[in-house]
């Protein structure tokens, strides 16, 4: 069962969500501010974080700096009143996985855990599992109907990534910048070259697909 650890100054807020993930089959652990979560997290195992912005001792930004300062990927998913933008980009900026704005919609920030969680699990495990096809990042392979690829690194790179979100649209640049990074020389036009290899490599396989879509960008699309 997972664990996660609630962080906010306001003891109702810790009692609601307490009872909301509980009610979700999640074990629940609770602090009131940033420092006492990095207590937690020095004797206990926690899976995922939500936590507050504003709070005393330590805020919601100085506790999620110092998490990727020690390079600890931890999902943290913030919960704020604090809904303006650069209060978003803030949180972004200082290492957060996703914002959410108070008043909470219970149903959405229980698919937002999940889906955080199993972004973290396919991290953690370097693998990607589509039907019976898998992704193994550790070698830079494709298993699947009774063959094993290996793919030029950039090719893997951007096959795993747009499966790592099924559905999720990412611009060329956006995929430049992941993968080829921002300092790279070589055109967004490389992109489309590498989609299309990949096109090619997988064309009949009917586990996944990789569509454009026009004027945006690309999605992988799980057919399984």
């Amino acid at each position: 069962m997972f664990h996660i650890l609630v962080v906010d100054d306001d003891k109702n807020t810790r009692l609601f969500l307490k009872t909301v993930l509980e009610n979700a089959k999640y074990n629940v652990t609770t602090a009131s501010n940033g420092k006492e979560a990095l207590s937690v997290l020095d004797c206990t195992h926690i899976d995922l974080v939500i936590l507050d912005i504003m709070m005393p001792e330590m805020d919601g930004y100085r506790f999620t700096e110092i998490l990727r300062e020690s390079n600890n990927s931890l999902p943290v998913l913030m919960v704020s009143a604090k809904q303006q933008p650069e209060d978003k980009k803030r949180g972004f900026l200082v290492g957060t996985d996703d914002y959410m704005t108070k008043p909470i919609d219970e149903e959405e920030m229980l698919l937002r855990i999940k889906a955080l969680l199993r972004r973290a699990q396919i991290v953690s495990e370097r693998k990607i599992t589509v039907g019976n096809v898998v992704l193994d990042y550790d070698s830079y392979t494709v298993k699947g109907n009774g063959e094993v690829i290996e793919l030029p690194q950039k090719e893997f790179l951007l096959l795993y990534k747009l499966l790592s979100y099924p559905g999720k649209i990412f611009t060329r640049i956006q995929l430049m910048d992941e993968i080829w990074g921002t300092d790279s020389d070589t055109g967004w036009e490389t992109v489309t070259v590498h989609i299309g290899r990949l096109r090619k490599r997988f064309e009949g396989w009917q586990e996944f697909e990789i569509e454009s879509v026009r004027g945006l960008g690309y999605k992988a699309v799980k057919k399984v």
